[in-house]
């Protein structure tokens, strides 16, 4: 027995030891916990229910989750429960808790099955649990008819038994059906076999592609140059405050620096952009990428 195995083993034997508590008592802890938030009481009450969240744990070991991980998590699903019941509804504290237990590892054995996230929400979840107990049912049911299901109707089916949109079936029979693959693995058996990761697409840009971007870059330098070259010096600083900055100056400063008033300033500026227009459009130049 590995040390982790005895671990899971004696925690589980002192659980089951655990006194019983009769209703009464119970309720008076969960009065003393919600009430007085008396650490003692909390204590005892969820010790004593930590063979329900033991036994409900041990139900989910079929996901291949460390049996430690799944008592934790179902210990996190009892104390969430033991913080959020109310006496006053008349329900006894084991039928509450189940379903935050239940919940808690659920959720755990969600999030670690799959480095892909799984899915969250309600009708994923009832089909992660769910979906291969009902779709072997009914393949029962059609190999006693001397049938087989085409694997779309499969599909229907089972969205219609659990009542969730087919394409969620379907998403899901994709996700459980294989398992994660790390991209260093090699495709074969060989030791020079090549890795995975250098199948995939690169996609950074090609050599072509970077030249063809470097020449249109400069071409636009030379469109910009000669269309400025045509500007007087105040039409220019408009132009290069206004447009060629990371932080584009307003109108209002430009004309207290200036001397100038707001729109004396925009007159300027649509005058720039005008002779800078005739410009580009002489070097055939696309100008609706200059002044959109």
């Amino acid at each position: 027995m590995s040390n982790t195995e005895g671990t899971d083993f004696k925690f589980s034997r002192n659980a089951m030891k655990a006194e019983m508590l009769d209703a009464e008592t119970e309720l008076a802890l969960a009065y003393a916990w919600r009430d007085n938030r008396d650490e003692q009481a909390l204590h005892r009450l969820t010790t004593a229910y930590m063979r329900l969240a033991i036994s409900m744990a041990a139900k989910f070991k079929r996901y291949g989750a460390p049996m430690n991980d799944l008592i934790q998590e179902a210990s996190v699903g009892l104390m969430k429960a033991a913080d959020k019941f109310d006496p006053d509804r008349g329900v006894r504290f084991s039928t509450y808790a189940v379903w935050w237990i239940k919940a808690s590892v659920q959720e755990y054995v969600m999030r670690n099955w799959s480095l892909v996230r799984t899915g969250s929400t309600s009708s994923q979840k009832s089909l992660f649990f769910n979906m291969r107990r009902v779709q072997a049912g009914i393949e029962r049911e059609a190999a006693a008819q001397g049938r087989r299901i085409p694997t779309h109707e499969l599909h229907a089916l089972v969205a219609s038994e659990l009542g969730v949109p087919v394409h969620d079936v379907e998403m899901m029979d994709g996700r459980l059906s294989g398992a994660d693959y790390s991209l260093n693995a090699t495709q074969s058996t060989e030791d020079e076999g090549r890795e995975w990761i250098d199948a995939l697409e690169d996609d950074s840009p090609q050599a072509a592609e970077t030249v063809a971007n470097n020449h249109d870059v400069e071409t636009l330098k030379q469109w910009l140059t000669t269309a400025l070259s045509g500007l007087n010096d105040r039409e220019q600083f408009i132009v290069q405050e206004r447009k060629m900055r990371d932080d584009p100056r307003t109108l209002e400063s430009l004309g207290a620096e200036m001397g100038l008033s707001k729109e004396r300033v925009r007159q300027l500026e649509a005058a720039a952009f005008g002779k800078m227009r005739k410009s580009l459009e002489s070097q055939n130049a696309d100008v609706q990428s200059f002044f959109a």
